[in-house]
Order: C-alpha cells, then structure tokens, then sequence
C-alpha cells in the first residue's frame, strides 16, 4: 500500500511540475487507484510544458487562483474516474495538536504579534491570496502570494533585519482538505532560523507537521515556539 501511495504521489508531483494530465490518468489507473492527493498550485501556474488537456482547463478559468487551479484539476481527473480525496486520510497522526508544540509558549510580544496578525491571515486565506504572514511589532512584514511559506520567511528576514519576527500560517475558513493542506517541516524551521523568527502558530488539525520529534527538539534548542491553535472556521 505505501509503495503504491508513493508512486501515485510522484505522478501527482509529475502532474504538477510539468502540466501534463493526460500521463498522470493510465498510471493512476495502471495503480488499480481512483483516488489522489496534493496537487501544487503555483506548479500548476508555472507549467513550462502544459499538454492539451492542461491548456484548456487553463483556458476555462475565469481566475487562475489557487482553488481555481487545482479545482480545474480536480474536474478533469474526476471527467477521467479519478476522484482527489482528503489528503490528510493517512496523515492523521501528524497533524498539528492544539497548543504548544515546543517547551514554551508564546512570548508576551509575539502574542501581541499573533493577536494582531492571525485575524489578518484569516482574511487573506479566505481571499485565496496566501496563507502564512510574517510579523513583527504589530506590523505585517511579509505576506505569502503564491511563492510558499519558505520564501516568504525568508522575504521577512530581509525586510525585518533577522530579528523577532512571528510566523502566522493558517488554513482557509473553507479549507478542501483534498487541496494544497497547510505544511510545516523541517525548512519551515530552519528558514525561520535563518530569518530571525522565534514564534510560529499554526491551525492545530488542519495542519501536516512532519518530523515532529525532531522538529520539536531542534526548536526547543533555538528556544523557538510552535504553537498550534484553533482554526478559523465558517459555517
């Protein structure tokens, strides 16, 4: 079963890094599989070698945001009999807890941060514009598009000189947990390291933290806070 989730994965990783569905449909079904999982949205935008069937999706759009994308995706494997499922069915064990991750908590002015910023990152995520923002003293230093946690910290680092700034990453209010599922791991970690940043909440079970034991230790040894909290949720 892993063997075959892996290689289902890497063609869904395939699918996103060059734009090509048609290749991705008979594997899944060489698999004996109807089901997937994460597809990339900004891999999907920057397709260098998209094939007919990726070239009309495209055309189809009215807006080439993330839901768009990889909801565009979704109809054409779904067109083929392949339906994309929750994409944390096999992750739940490492999904984010509620409260602290780390040995410590939030710092007084990184809960100002977080007080300050998180009703602003909800907003932002529900506009489909990006899910992580940086801050610092009550201030929005970085805001993600569709570049990724990783380069938006490291924007943060350089715009904020590499001190005290706090990491906001949530899901959506209407998170599709078939789609781009909010990730932490260890680059997550080590560009917060290098940016300066000591605080980082996430949306406890809504989002995938990889590695935890060892991301907890590392980060407890740089006396850095994960903090998992509740997530923004509509009706």
């Amino acid at each position: 079963m892993r063997d075959r989730i892996l290689r289902i994965s890497r063609s869904l990783a395939r699918l996103g890094r060059t734009g090509q569905v048609d290749p991705a449909i008979p594997k899944f079904r060489r698999h004996e599989s109807n089901h997937g999982g994460q597809v990339k949205h900004v891999q999907i935008f920057g397709s260098s070698f998209p094939d007919l069937t990726m070239i009309r999706m495209l055309a189809g759009l009215k807006q080439k945001n993330t839901d768009s994308l990889i909801g565009g995706v979704a109809r054409v494997l779904e067109e083929s009999g392949i339906s994309l499922v929750d994409s944390t069915i096999l992750l739940k064990p490492h999904m984010a807890p509620l409260g602290n991750l780390t040995q410590r908590g939030l710092h007084a002015s990184e809960k100002s941060d977080v007080d300050y910023g998180r009703p602003i990152a909800r907003q932002l995520a529900a506009l489909d514009i990006g899910q992580t923002i940086v801050v610092r003293d009550q201030a929005v230093v970085a805001v993600e598009a569709m570049e990724g946690t990783d380069a938006v910290i490291r924007r943060a680092g350089e715009l904020g000189n590499k001190k005290n700034l706090t990491v906001i990453k949530v899901s959506k209010p209407k998170q599709d947990m078939r789609f781009d599922i909010p990730v932490i791991g260890f680059s997550t970690l080590e560009n917060m390291l290098i940016s300066g940043a000591t605080a980082l909440v996430i949306d406890a079970q809504r989002t995938i933290v990889f590695d935890r034991e060892k991301l907890v230790e590392i980060a407890n040894k740089h006396d850095v806070a994960i903090v998992g909290m509740e997530p923004f949720i509509d009706d």
